[in-house]
């Protein structure tokens, strides 16, 4: 339909019931200053060429490094051109699942895939289409545990991801549940010791990251049994899903929930965003865990089909029967993990294998400079943290010569002064690293 502004009555009628005199003074908490008085002189409009020609020219001003050395919950993975043909592709280039979903059987079946892909790589019997990102993942499976056990508090380690635990908190004050961070422990794990002394009855979930901010593998088979002692639920994350190649599915040792970040599977970097928030859990959890699930069937001629099968938003079903209010499943995205993760098939493992080694390598080499130590001795995956003399100093040697540096920990740990947080995938080759470390030496 036509777009029909509102009439001088309209308007009138609406400031009568909301009790004001002009319209302006429904934006009165903006202090003036910041409030536009007019329109900005907008230049006049340019040609396909010529707005060709200045983008490309801002573009040129972007300084990209040449290689990387940060993760810290965004990876730096190659990507198969494949995933870029599909997910292009007109017909499933959007980020919704259609609301006329049966028609649309490609993306039902492409949605299907990806779930199956990752109930096994989490050892779950069933994982959703999806969620906003690894941080609203893990909150939604907190908030989710509290709701179920009618229990207040939610207990996180200090070595998950520090956005997480922030997203975390803010899930949970709005919602008015209390939480409580559990210190690691010097092999950078999750210190069980202080994580019993807080469990009690009052406890809805645990939140641990396995490999955790550190790049630390957790043991999560006797934080589970910890946990369920006291009759909440574990909540095992991820930031890195490439690390589910090669670890034991945290579903099969425990986890009642477990959420992570899909980004290395086929998205970009994208300047931080849109991600993918993987959600798997245990099948009590059915018709309890938020977004949505398409599931298999045979239509009436025996031909097989793919139907969204359960949607706990609070669209489709009563407000306050509603698990979450989360819309988007970020399709394209979980597209692209599902191109991704059928692209390397069981070669997944022989990639994480190769971020393990390439690892190794690049911390081997780091700790031979004078002055460099070993932070956390617990196995890692594709980070580590390691001290040195002056991390800011590293840095900026490594941004001279157009190297993306590691991330330094003291913002977010004031304890671990002059530490950094290497990342090493499968992208870094042994030149590169024995680059980083000759501009380091």
């Amino acid at each position: 339909m036509d777009y029909t502004p509102h009439t001088e009555a309209d308007i009138a009628q609406m400031k009568k019931a909301v009790g004001i005199a002009e319209v302006a003074e429904l934006f009165a908490d903006i202090p003036g200053k910041y409030r536009l008085k007019k329109l900005p002189e907008l230049p006049a409009a340019l040609s396909e060429q010529e707005t060709i020609s200045l983008m490309s020219r801002l573009a040129q001003k972007n300084k990209v490094p040449d290689l990387t050395l940060l993760g810290a919950g965004a990876y730096n993975h190659y990507i198969p051109a494949v995933v870029g043909h599909i997910t292009g592709r007109a017909e499933f280039y959007t980020a919704y699942t259609p609301y006329q979903a049966e028609i649309s059987q490609g993306i039902l079946q492409a949605i299907y895939e990806y779930q199956t892909m990752i109930a096994r790589l989490t050892g779950a019997p069933i994982a959703n289409a999806s969620m906003y990102d690894g941080a609203s993942a893990m909150a939604e499976a907190a908030v989710l545990s509290a709701k179920t056990l009618s229990r207040n508090k939610i207990i996180f380690a200090r070595s998950v991801h520090p956005e997480y635990r922030q997203v975390v908190r803010t899930y949970a004050w709005a919602n008015g549940y209390e939480v409580v961070e559990i210190p690691f422990a010097k092999s950078g794990q999750l210190d069980l010791t202080a994580l019993q002394k807080e469990l009690a009855d009052d406890v809805a979930a645990v939140l641990v990251q396995s490999p955790n901010f550190f790049g630390v593998i957790e043991d999560i088979a006797p934080i589970a049994d910890a946990v369920h002692a006291s009759g909440a639920f574990l909540v095992a994350g991820f930031s890195d899903g490439t690390a589910l190649g090669i670890l034991k599915p945290a579903g099969e040792l425990g986890a009642d929930f477990i959420v992570g970040e899909g980004q290395s599977f086929g998205n970009p970097l994208n300047y931080g965003g849109p991600y993918l928030g993987i959600f798997a859990a245990q099948e009590k959890f059915l018709r309890r865990i938020p977004g949505r699930l398409v599931g298999a069937t045979v239509d009436k001629k025996g031909k097989r089909g793919f139907v969204l099968t359960l949607q706990t938003r609070e669209q489709h079903i009563r407000r306050e029967k509603a698990t979450s209010n989360i819309c988007s499943n970020e399709a394209l995205c979980a597209l692209a993990a599902g191109v991704y993760l059928a692209a390397l098939g069981k070669n997944l493992s022989k990639l994480a294998e190769l971020n393990v080694q390439k690892a190794q390598y690049l911390k081997k080499q780091l700790l031979q400079l004078s002055g460099w130590k070993e932070v956390f001795a617990a196995p890692i995956y594709n980070e580590f943290v390691v001290s040195c003399p002056d991390a800011r100093l590293v840095n900026e040697k490594l941004k001279k010569e157009n190297i993306g540096g590691a991330y330094e920990l003291q913002k977010d740990y004031p304890e671990l002064k002059n530490t950094l947080l290497f990342c090493a995938t499968e992208m870094l080759t042994e030149a590169d690293m024995d680059r980083v470390i000759s501009v380091i030496a």
